[in-house]
């Protein structure tokens, strides 16, 4: 066999570049000691305890498992800002965090747009009990339901199938069969306005591990009634390929889409319908 002339990471620079900035990035959010002491903890302390981080973009500590993937989450939150493109939206009201997983991103919106209110849903324990440990200083700005998100109200519950790493930040859920018992509620978008009491929603944040496909197979009338939209689409689950079914839905309303990351951005041409 052929031995590849491919030349190993630590000799090629645009892999050192690569290096280097991510550690600027750290230390520009964390500080300079802030900047390693995650991952020091990390490789100190047992699997499963809790720990915190006070990043720059956030007006409060957030809490971190050792040994999950917590930090991956954070460093796509904080770090490589992923969010970022819509920092320079003006009035940010309500805010939908679906597939809040611990509340990194529910704290960053809610640090980013002082006046905003988040609702924040998400269906693991795990991730759940993080979530509100998180969100508790944010007090009554922010409203946490435990449940997944659908095309429609149905009870769900999560899927045993391992997807992807089959870490935290990989939970899909899956409607319950017939001799199931609830274990959470699937919302709809449109269920939401209700409730909560809001006519539009500034912000849809959407990171549902495939669901996504679900929620915009549905009716999605409510779209006339979404500023913007930021959502991982995800091609390789069992709901099916959510980019064709994502795209389709939202022709016709009026968004523009870029990318940042792993996220499709979705704002408006020229601000709300």
């Amino acid at each position: 066999m052929a031995r590849s002339l491919e030349r190993p990471w630590f000799l090629r620079p645009s892999e050192w570049r690569r290096r280097v900035h991510h550690k600027l990035r750290c230390v520009n959010e964390l500080g300079l000691v802030g900047g390693v002491t995650p991952w020091i903890r990390t490789r100190l302390s047992p699997r499963g305890s809790t720990h915190s981080v006070k990043p720059r973009h956030a007006t409060h500590p957030l809490a971190y498992r050792v040994g999950s993937a917590d930090l991956d989450v954070f460093r796509q939150i904080f770090i490589d800002r992923e969010y970022s493109p819509l920092c320079d939206m003006p009035q940010v009201g309500v805010v939908i965090d679906c597939g809040a997983n611990v509340g990194y991103s529910s704290a960053f919106f809610l640090s980013q747009f002082p006046a905003c209110r988040v609702i924040a849903i998400e269906p693991d324990a795990g991730n759940f009990a993080m979530l509100e440990r998180n969100m508790r200083p944010y007090g009554t700005r922010v409203a946490l339901l435990r449940g997944g998100v659908w095309s429609h109200d149905v009870p769900l519950t999560i899927s045993r199938e391992r997807y992807r790493d089959g870490r935290e930040w990989t939970v899909q859920v899956r409607p319950c069969a017939a001799h199931e018992a609830l274990d959470f509620r699937g919302f709809g978008i449109a269920e939401l306005f209700v409730p909560f009491g809001f006519d539009r929603i500034s912000l849809l944040k959407m990171d549902i591990e495939g669901a996504e496909t679900i929620v915009f197979q549905g009716d999605v009338d409510w779209l006339d009634r979404v500023d913007a939209i930021a959502i991982e689409l995800h091609d390789d689950s069992t709901f099916g390929k959510a980019s064709d079914i994502f795209h389709s839905a939202i022709q016709g309303y009026g968004f523009e889409t870029s990318r940042s990351g792993e996220l499709t951005i979705c704002r408006r041409r020229s601000g709300p319908r």
